[in-house]
């Protein structure tokens, strides 16, 4: 190292760095001590030349070694309580230095381990396990903002209580243990807030139509939430807010609860509050029973509810009138009316509200009875009955009792036709009216209708007199009245009885009728009876003629008698009879005596052989023709004509081409002359009586004589003709 003289700056660097190369003293530890007891703190003086210091911590066997900068140094990492041997070295780049005397230090008593808790609003309760080489402790209670004082309690025990705190309020606890030399170990720090106190105030409100409830009350302080509790024997609700109101949902009804607030914080929960009766609204009733007791009257009945104080039940009809009935009993009753659907439901009620709705019910009432119903028609056999209709009847049903059978129709008609009843009997009619739901009301009242007498039976018909007839019947009603009638082409006759009998008077002849009767009553008119045929005497012709056509001959005419078939004359005198029978309305009658007086009449038969005797004036005969007519000349232009003497008045009559000429005869005379008659002509000669009324008699003979112009007498002519001639 020395040859380098020419180099000296060379060689000063060496000598730098040697010297940066030597180790630093060894320090010298002036004391050593525990504040912690993990740690010893120690302090030295600074030796020159060391850039860092190394402590080291000795406890038996095992160290540990820490690096400081500079004085004072903390070895960490140590066991509390335990006794460390301490050394310490310099060090620089140079290396370590040899370590100091070492000096003796004990670490401190460990920090109890606190387990804090407030078990009510105004207490704190500390403990912690037992700390090892500790002979006391030592705890310290503040509030942690600072206010009031703070407490200290020292304790060989392992457990504190803290009362007469503020409730709801963070404390900051501190506590230390200590050793037999009193050096106090760490502090365990630990903030605790206390219970809450209970919130005052409970109220709660409950909603009834939604079964909810809301709780509030005055907060608390210190209360992070509030639960609120609602028991029931059924059930148990539960709900929790930071906020000063809580709700209850789904709740039941017909329930009480004991709701109960409770404050939550950190530490714990304050004691409930005291309990607050919440009775919900009683349940809706059950178990509801409609019954119609009587028509017009409606019982509703139901089980009891729990907490229910009376009972409203609202019936409404389809109408939309409502009514209600307020009771404290189970049961209401209300007029009803027949035909209406009522709707129906029951309610609860007590403090709380009202129930919830419950089931609704609908009653439909029987159905009215028609009240109306009369007889439109009644006969023997069949009585037609017809009604308005009435509310809530779907059918109806007719029923027709007699005390022997029924009669029933059934229809959806306001119609019934009862057919196939007894005659003159009296019927008990009911009509019922019948709904599905509540089949037939049997409450509808009868009335009695009687049906029409039965038909009479016609037995006989007896002829009092040509146009009074006597009419025979059964009489087999009570208290009729019997018309007969007797019904023909020209027209109607009657007659009445409440017997069996009675006459038909002024019946005309020549008729034929059809004779029924019937019977009448309150109830109606029968049928007819059946209808007895009758024929009245053939009427007697009104005009009838009698006409003498020859001496012995004569003819009768007569006008058409009604009812007439046949016909016979008579003519009878004391002499004799002449009769004719015939379909004509006349009839030539011979053997008729000249002269002679008859009685004329007239027998009209019908078809059937029932007769008329027609009688009618007498008829006389004319006289007999004069016999032996001759003629006598009387001069040139007379002539004298002679017969036979002959009764009565004779008249004389000439016809002839020049003129016709008539003589009458001096009474009692049996000759009439003619005079002034032309000769030379043929004249025809009638000689016959004179009639009392009538023309001339023209069936007397007649003679024709020839008149000449010569010779002094008239001679009987030639007879040219018959000589007997009727016209």
């Amino acid at each position: 190292m020395c040859s380098g003289k020419g180099k000296p700056l060379v060689l000063t660097g060496f000598i730098l760095i040697s010297l940066e190369m030597v180790t630093p003293e060894i320090p010298v530890i002036d004391q050593a001590y525990s504040k912690l007891s993990n740690s010893i703190t120690v302090e030295w003086v600074a030796v020159p030349g060391a850039t860092s210091y190394l402590l080291t911590a000795q406890d038996g066997d095992s160290s540990i070694e820490t690096i400081v900068i500079n004085s004072p140094g903390t070895v960490t990492g140590l066991k509390a309580a335990t006794l460390y041997k301490i050394t310490i070295r310099s060090i620089n780049s140079g290396g370590r230095s040899l370590p100091s005397p070492s000096k003796t230090a004990k670490t401190v008593l460990a920090a109890p381990v606190l387990s804090v808790s407030s078990p009510s609003y105004d207490s704190i309760v500390v403990s912690w396990g037992t700390v090892y080489m500790a002979a006391g402790f030592s705890v310290s209670i503040m509030r942690s903002d600072g206010l009031g004082s703070m407490m200290k309690e020292n304790t060989t025990h392992t457990s504190l209580v803290f009362t007469s705190l503020d409730p709801g309020t963070l404390y900051t606890i501190k506590a230390h243990a200590w050793n037999v030399n009193g050096i106090p170990g760490d502090d365990f720090t630990y903030n605790q807030i206390t219970s809450p106190r209970a919130p005052s105030d409970v109220q709660v409100a409950f909603d009834s139509g939604t079964l909810r409830a809301t709780v509030s009350w005055i907060p608390t302080e210190g209360t992070l939430n509030y639960s609120v509790t609602a028991c029931s024997e059924a059930s148990k609700l539960n709900c929790s807010t930071s906020s000063t109101s809580c709700p209850l949902s789904s709740l039941q009804c017909g329930s009480e609860y004991s709701v109960y607030v409770v404050a939550n914080n950190s530490a714990g929960s304050s004691k409930p509050t005291d309990a607050v009766s919440l009775k919900t609204v009683p349940c809706a009733p059950r178990s509801i029973t409609i019954e119609e007791d009587n028509p017009g009257k409606l019982s509703v009945s139901w089980s009891n509810v729990d907490l229910g104080d009376y009972y409203v039940v609202f019936v409404k009809s389809d109408d939309g009138l409502e009514v209600h009935c307020n009771t404290s009993h189970t049961q209401c009753h209300f007029q009803s009316d027949c035909g209406f659907t009522y709707f129906i439901s029951v309610f609860a009620y007590n403090k709380a509200g009202q129930s919830p709705l419950g089931d609704i019910f609908n009653y439909t009432t029987s159905p009215c009875c028609p009240s109306d119903f009369y007889p439109v028609f009644v006969s023997s056999d069949t009585v037609e009955i017809v009604w308005s209709p009435v509310r809530g009847a779907e059918m109806y049903e007719t029923k027709a009792v007699d005390g022997v059978g029924v009669v029933l129709c059934h229809d959806t008609a306001t119609i019934c036709i009862l057919s196939a009843l007894q005659c003159n009997t009296q019927y008990n009619i009911t009509v019922y009216s019948y709904s599905e739901i509540r089949g037939t009301n049997t409450s509808c009242v009868s009335k009695y209708v009687a049906t029409a007498p039965c038909s009479p039976e016609i037995k006989n018909i007896s002829q009092d007199d040509l146009s009074i007839i006597r009419v025979h019947w059964q009489a087999n009603n009570d208290d009729a009245v019997y018309t007969v009638t007797a019904r023909g082409e020209v027209g109607l006759w009657h007659c009445t009885s409440s017997g069996n009998s009675c006459s038909i008077t002024g019946l005309p002849c020549g008729s034929v009728f059809s004779v029924s009767a019937v019977a009448i009553t309150t109830a109606g008119q029968s049928l007819p009876s059946y209808s007895v045929p009758l024929e009245t005497a053939p009427c007697c012709p009104n005009d009838l003629t009698v006409t003498q056509v020859m001496q012995s001959i004569t003819n009768i005419s007569w006008s058409v008698g009604a009812g007439a078939r046949t016909y016979i004359t008579i003519l009878e005198s004391p002499k004799g009879q002449a009769k004719c029978h015939t379909l004509q309305n006349h009839c030539l009658l011979g053997c008729i005596t000249c002269g002679t007086n008859y009685t004329v009449s007239l027998k009209v038969i019908t078809e059937t052989g029932l007769a008329s005797y027609c009688t009618y004036q007498g008829y006389s005969s004319s006289a007999c023709c004069p016999s032996g007519v001759k003629l006598y000349r009387l001069g040139n232009n007379g002539i004298r004509i002679y017969w036979q003497a002959s009764a009565g008045l004779i008249s004389t009559d000439l016809y002839g081409s020049k003129g016709n000429f008539t003589c009458t005869p001096t009474s009692g005379l049996s000759y009439c002359d003619v005079t002034e008659i032309p000769c030379g002509d043929v004249y025809t000669v009638v000689v016959s009586p004179v009639p009392v009324k009538g023309s001339k008699l023209t069936f007397c003979p007649k003679k024709i004589y020839s008149v000449t112009c010569s010779g002094s007498s008239v001679g009987m002519g030639t007879r040219m003709l018959s000589v007997f001639h009727l016209q």
